[in-house]
């Protein structure tokens, strides 16, 4: 279905889609041990219009809950998840954070709406991607977000340690390098698993003492995790 929606109409699928989060929260909370999400993450949810993230004639189903192309073989996540991942950091707003997977940028608008006066450094393997976020976020004066081009697998170890890291995409297991760089008493949310296969969003927690623990939180299914070409 091509075509744009009206601004009254897309406030309107946004509002529903909030709405959505809330019994989605409850559905899943066999699983995520979380009935509801935190204040700060509603209220960025509410604050970024995804529609402004899609491709042009995606607009029409922008707040339908589930993932859209965004080319290039990538994805902007299904809008729950995003509610979900940004929740499980339990940030306070003033983390420094590393995005794995920037796509249109929706993830890292996300984030850059709950933190104050912390910051995202967020990483996208395809170029074009890659510039066209980096217009965006400008363009939508998101000045606590930074977008480099490159390789989610070696992390940003120019700006690491981490207070947390988020990985939108997935690797068969957990990468190292990232581990390496999340700080002592912080955590990562990473979909875990093989493209086409079952595929788990999985929390990891470094303690004070740098010991990793790992633990499932629900199935899903993301794009995979792609390494740059030697």
């Amino acid at each position: 279905m091509l075509g744009c929606m009206d601004a009254a109409k897309l406030e309107q699928a946004h509002h529903r889609l909030i709405r959505e989060f809330r019994r989605d929260a409850l559905d899943t909370a066999n699983w995520t041990g979380r009935k509801e999400f935190s204040d700060a993450t509603m209220k960025a949810m509410a604050a970024v219009k995804r529609h402004l993230f899609v491709l042009p004639e995606h607009e029409v189903a922008a707040y339908v809950n589930r993932p859209q192309s965004i080319g290039h073989g990538q994805t902007i996540s299904q809008p729950y998840i995003v509610a979900l991942m940004t929740d499980f950091l339990d940030l306070n707003g003033d983390e420094k954070i590393l995005e794995i997977g920037t796509g249109s940028g929706y993830q890292a608008a996300v984030l850059g709406e709950v933190l104050k006066t912390g910051h995202v450094y967020t990483i996208e393997i395809v170029e074009a991607l890659a510039k066209a976020a980096t217009k965006r976020l400008k363009e939508l004066k998101y000045a606590n977000v930074t977008v480099r081009h490159g390789d989610g697998y070696k992390g940003w170890p120019e700006n690491a340690p981490f207070d947390a890291i988020i990985v939108t995409a997935a690797p068969k297991t957990i990468p190292e390098a990232l581990t390496e760089q999340l700080i002592p008493g912080g955590r990562m949310i990473v979909p875990i698993g093989r493209a086409h296969d079952r595929q788990t969003l999985t929390l990891v927690r470094k303690g004070n003492d740098g010991q990793v623990t790992v633990d499932k939180v629900l199935p899903v299914a993301f794009v995979p995790m792609v390494r740059s070409k030697p």
